[in-house]
C-alpha cells in the first residue's frame, strides 16, 4: 500500500510539473530544501562536517553559506530534473558553451568503448541525456530504487530516454564490460561509497572513502577511454559543461594488480576533486560519504 501510495504522489508532482510556471517549480523546490535544511539538523550538521573536513582552511561562516548553497542546489537540480522528466527542459538550450561541447564529444569516439567518469555534481542526469541526444547512448549505472513501482514505471524510463539505457550496479560490471567490447558508452558515477572486494578506501578530500575499482578495472581490460564529464551551472536554468580529456593513466609503475586498481582509483579521486573545485557547493555533500557518526 506505501508502494503505491508514493508511485501516485509522483505521478500527481510530474502531472503538475507539466503544467505549473517554471518560477513557481523553482521556489516550491527551494522551500522544500529549505524545510529540510532546518528540520532536519542531523542532516544539516553532516554537510557541515563534510564541508569543514575538505576544507579545513574555511572560517565558519563560510562553512555556514556554503552549507545554505548546498541545498538551494540541490532544489534547483531537482527542479530542472522534474521539468527534464515532462519535456519541459530544454537540454541543448542549456548549455551556454554548446558548439564547444558537441566538438569536444567529436573526440570521445574510442575504438574500445568510452566509459565517461562523472560524480553526483550539479545536475548530473543532464549529463547522461546529452550524452544520449548526441549520438552517444550510454549504459548509466544506477542503484535500484526502494519503490518497485517508482523504478519501473519512472526513474528507469527516464534515464532510458534518447538510447541510453540503465543497468542495476549489482548487474553491472558483466553489463559494462559488454557495452565496452561492442565499442559502446557507459556512464559511471564514482563519487558515492561502495563495499565487497571490488572497492577500496581511498584518499578522497583528504580521508580515506570506500571507491569503486571498477573503472580502473575496465580501463585496464579494455584500454577504454576514460573522459571526466560534468556540468557547473551558470544561472538558473544555464550550464557550462565540461569534456575533459581521456585519462590515460594506468599505473605502469606498480607491479601488483590490485596496487594498479588502487593507484588509478586515487588518479580518478583526485580529478573529480579538481570538478568539485570548480563550484563546491554544487556536489552533493548531504551524502555520508566517509561514513560520519552523526
Amino acid at each position: 500500500m506505501r508502494e503505491r501510495f508514493e508511485y501516485i504522489a509522483i505521478k500527481i508532482v510530474l502531472w503538475c510539473a507539466s503544467w505549473m510556471p517554471k518560477s513557481f517549480i523553482y521556489l516550491m523546490t527551494k522551500s522544500l530544501a529549505m524545510l529540510f535544511y532546518y528540520l532536519l539538523p542531523k542532516r544539516r550538521v553532516l554537510v557541515q562536517k563534510n564541508l569543514s573536513n575538505a576544507f579545513p582552511n574555511l572560517p565558519q561562516e563560510t562553512i555556514d553559506r556554503y552549507t545554505k548553497e548546498v541545498y538551494t542546489n540541490i532544489s534547483e537540480s531537482v527542479a530542472e530534473i522534474l521539468l527534464m522528466y515532462v519535456d519541459r527542459f530544454d537540454i541543448d538550450g542549456a548549455i551556454v558553451n554548446l558548439d564547444e561541447a558537441l566538438e569536444k564529444l567529436k573526440g570521445c569516439k574510442s575504438q574500445n568503448g568510452t566509459i565517461f567518469m562523472a560524480a553526483h555534481f550539479s545536475n548530473w542526469e543532464l549529463g547522461a541525456h546529452f550524452l544520449g541526444l548526441h549520438g552517444f547512448p550510454t549504459l548509466v549505472i544506477g542503484r535500484k530504487g526502494d519503490n518497485e513501482l517508482i523504478d519501473k514505471y519512472i526513474t528507469v524510463p527516464f534515464r532510458n530516454k534518447y538510447g541510453n539505457s540503465a543497468v542495476y550496479k549489482d548487474n553491472a560490471m558483466i553489463a559494462m564490460a559488454k557495452r565496452l567490447k561492442s565499442d559502446g558508452s557507459v556512464g559511471v558515477l564514482i563519487d558515492q561509497k561502495t563495499g565487497g572486494t571490488h572497492s577500496a578506501k581511498v584518499d578522497f578530500f583528504g580521508r580515506k572513502a570506500p571507491t569503486t575499482l571498477s573503472v580502473a578495472s575496465l580501463k585496464l581490460k579494455f584500454d577504454s577511454a576514460v573522459v571526466p564529464m560534468s556540468v557547473i551551472r551558470e544561472s538558473r536554468g544555464r550550464y557550462r559543461m565540461f569534456i575533459e580529456d581521456p585519462i590515460e593513466y594506468k599505473a605502469d609503475e606498480i607491479d601488483d594488480q590490485r596496487g594498479k586498481l588502487e593507484a588509478m582509483t586515487l588518479h580518478y579521486n583526485k580529478v573529480l576533486e579538481g570538478m568539485i573545485l570548480r563550484s563546491p557547493t554544487e556536489w552533493f555533500w548531504v551524502h555520508n560519504r566517509w561514513n560520519i557518526k552523526r
